[in-house]
């Protein structure tokens, strides 16, 4: 009679005041997804294939999922450990850098254009920014304080990114070069240069789109950044 009794206590009890769910938990997994998507996209950029371009997407889509159910485990929630806005904020950015993985690969097979290096070195800080996130993201139980050194390494990948940005575009621009490559006299010079500025500003766009990626992930670091700020 005693065990029935405290069992339906228990239960009033937890109908009242849900176990809080662990959100560090569901957002560690989020980064760790995130890391997972980054590290394809730079085996992509390597080779450009098919096959490891499906890896990125299919990656993202497990990142859809996880965004989802996490924005409803937090709807439901009576109480978080944090700020809930913060935490919505935290779930949505970290979505949108794997959004952008995914985009990139899109756009360069549309684009019927092949990976070069300045867009593997973009998607190689994109790996680092996500790396640090992950370990930001994994101390905040523990060690909140110290998640600021990796909030600021992931808005720096982010500044890499844009100088490697503008490194491209410089290179890409070079229009003395490209017109070296070209012999005047060649039969269809012409039409060689269309190609070569079609190009050009089909490389930019992919450029362009990796830049604006970066500004999401150092929005992630930023909701970092607020959560340290709060619980710190």
């Amino acid at each position: 009679m005693s065990g029935s009794s405290n069992s339906m206590i228990t239960k009033l009890v937890d109908r009242v005041f849900p176990v809080m769910p662990d959100f560090y938990g569901l957002m560690n997994e989020q980064c760790d997804v995130l890391v997972e998507a980054m590290e394809a996209l730079v085996q992509y950029m390597e080779d450009g294939s098919e096959e490891k371009g499906l890896a990125v997407r299919q990656i993202e889509k497990r990142g859809d999922e996880l965004k989802a159910r996490n924005i409803d485990v937090l709807n439901r929630a009576f109480a978080t450990p944090m700020d809930r806005e913060d935490i919505y904020r935290a779930i949505v950015t970290l979505d949108m850098g794997m959004n952008y993985a995914k985009t990139t690969t899109r756009e360069l097979e549309v684009l019927g254009l092949t990976p070069d290096k300045f867009m593997l070195e973009m998607a190689v800080e994109y790996k680092n920014a996500a790396q640090a996130l992950q370990q930001g993201f994994n101390r905040l139980t523990e060690n909140p304080a110290q998640a600021e050194e990796n909030a600021a390494a992931a808005r720096k990948s982010e500044r890499n990114i844009e100088k490697i940005y503008r490194r491209a575009l410089a290179d890409l621009f070079n229009v003395d070069e490209m017109v070296s490559k070209l012999d005047a006299d060649e039969p269809g010079a012409k039409a060689q240069a269309m190609l070569a500025v079609v190009d050009m500003f089909k490389r930019r766009e992919v450029y362009r789109h990796l830049s604006n990626g970066a500004d999401r992930i150092a929005r992630a670091a930023d909701r970092l950044h607020d959560i340290i700020v709060k619980i710190s």
